[in-house]
C-alpha cells in the first residue's frame, strides 16, 4: 500500500491497522538537539484517545506512546533530546473486539471505504476499516507533537489552536466564542451555551444509533509572513490536502473559504494599513495566506467532518458477489467523529507549518 508518508523535509510515514498489534510512526527530518519525552506526547494523545467521554467510541485504550529511536540521553544532555535520526513512535492496541464485524466482512458499509478499498486492492482488513480506521489518527497526533517542537526550534512563538464550531446543523454564536471553554466540555467547543445545546441533539443520536458531522476550526497565530512557496508549494495547498487526508474529512475552507464566492471585491480585500511601523490588515478574509504565501496573519483553516459511517439504523448495501442486502453495524463507533477530529486537525496544521518552516529556512536562511 503506498503513499502512507507526508511531508517534504519534516515527513512522516504512518503504519499500523484499527486492529492490528500496535500503530505508530516514523519521523524524518526533525532538527537534532530538541528535548522530547514520552510524557510530553501523551499528553496530546489523551485528548484524542477513546472512551473519555459518552459522546466518543467506547473503544479503551490507554495510547501509550514508546519512543523507539531518535532520542538519547546521557550525562552530557538535559533530558532526553532528538538526534537528527528518524524518529520511531508506537502505540499498542489493546481493546480490539474484531469479532464485532465478523457479520460485515463481506458487505460493504454505505459511506465508509469497504468498497473502494476492495475495488482497488482486491481484499481488505474488515475488522474496524484497518488502515481506513480513524484510528490511524493517533499515529498523526503523537507525530504532531515532534512537530510542533521542531516548528519552536525554527520559529518560537506560534501557537496552534483548535475547536469545534459546529455539530450537525448547530452552529456556535461567534459572539461568545472563548478559548478559554474549550478544555470545559467534551466537545472542544469555545461556546458555552452551543456546548450544553449540543449535549441534547448529540446524545440523542447516539441513543438512536445514529450520527452527527461537524467542522473543526484549526488556528495559528505567530505565523510570520513569507511561509509558503507559489505555484506548486503553496501553503494552503498544502494545508488543505493534509486536512483532506483526515478520515472523514469532506471539505477545507481557508479564511472566508465558501462564503467569498458570495462577498464582493471590496468586502473580501484585506486592506491594509501601517500600526506601530508595521503592515496591519483590517480584516482576515484570506485566513492569513495570500498566493500560496503566509501574510503574518492568524492561519484560519476549517474542516467538515462528515457524520461516522458506522450506525445501528440499517442501511441497504451489497455484498462481495454483487447480491443486494442491508447492514447494520454493531461494535464501538463515535456518534461524532468530529470530536476527536479536533487535535488530529491541530496535528495536522503543526505538520504542515513545521515542514514550511523548515523548507523556508532552507532556500531564504
Amino acid at each position: 500500500m503506498s503513499f502512507n508518508s507526508f511531508g517534504h523535509v519534516f515527513r512522516i510515514t504512518t503504519w499500523g491497522e484499527s486492529h492490528g498489534p500496535a500503530l505508530g510512526v516514523v519521523v524524518d527530518g526533525c532538527p537534532p538537539g530538541i528535548s522530547l519525552t514520552p510524557g510530553e506526547i501523551q499528553i496530546a494523545l489523551d485528548k484524542r484517545k477513546p472512551g473519555t467521554s459518552k459522546f466518543v467510541t467506547q473503544r479503551k485504550e490507554p495510547d501509550a506512546v514508546k519512543i523507539l529511536s531518535g532520542v538519547f540521553e546521557d550525562d552530557r544532555t538535559d533530558g532526553p533530546r532528538t538526534t537528527g535520526a528518524p524518529i520511531s513512535l508506537e502505540i499498542e492496541n489493546v481493546d480490539q473486539r474484531s469479532k464485532d464485524y465478523a457479520d460485515i466482512r463481506d458487505k460493504y458499509r454505505p459511506g465508509h471505504a469497504d468498497f473502494t478499498y476492495d475495488a482497488k486492492y482486491g481484499f481488505r482488513d474488515y475488522r474496524g476499516g484497518g488502515r481506513s480506521s480513524a484510528r490511524e489518527t493517533a499515529a498523526r497526533v503523537a507525530a504532531g507533537v515532534i512537530a510542533q517542537k521542531a516548528l519552536d526550534h525554527v520559529i518560537p512563538g506560534i501557537d496552534i489552536r483548535a475547536c469545534l464550531v459546529q455539530m450537525g446543523p448547530h452552529k456556535i454564536d461567534r459572539a461568545r466564542f472563548d478559548w478559554n471553554e474549550i478544555g470545559n466540555n467534551p466537545f472542544w467547543c469555545p461556546d458555552p451555551v452551543a456546548a450544553k445545546a449540543w449535549e441534547t441533539h448529540l446524545d440523542a443520536a447516539r441513543k438512536a444509533g445514529s450520527s452527527m458531522g461537524a467542522i473543526v476550526e484549526v488556528v495559528a497565530s505567530g505565523v510570520p509572513a513569507g511561509l509558503g512557496a507559489p505555484v506548486y508549494g503553496k501553503l494552503d495547498a498544502d494545508l488543505a490536502g493534509a486536512c483532506m487526508s483526515i478520515n472523514a474529512a469532506k471539505g477545507v475552507e481557508i479564511g472566508a473559504g465558501f462564503e467569498a464566492a458570495a462577498l464582493s471585491g471590496e468586502e473580501n480585500a484585506d486592506e491594509i494599513r501601517i500600526e506601530n511601523g508595521k503592515p496591519h490588515f483590517l480584516s482576515n478574509k484570506a485566513g492569513g495566506i495570500l498566493g500560496g504565501i503566509s501574510s503574518g496573519q492568524d492561519v484560519v483553516v476549517r474542516v467538515a467532518i462528515k457524520p461516522t459511517s458506522s450506525i445501528l439504523t440499517p442501511r441497504k448495501t451489497i455484498d462481495r458477489d454483487g447480491n443486494e442486502t442491508e447492514i447494520v453495524t454493531k461494535g464501538r463507533h463515535d456518534p461524532c467523529v468530529g470530536i476527536r477530529g479536533v487535535p488530529v486537525a491541530a496535528a495536522m496544521m503543526a505538520l504542515v507549518l513545521a515542514d514550511h518552516a523548515l523548507l523556508h529556512r532552507a532556500q531564504c536562511g
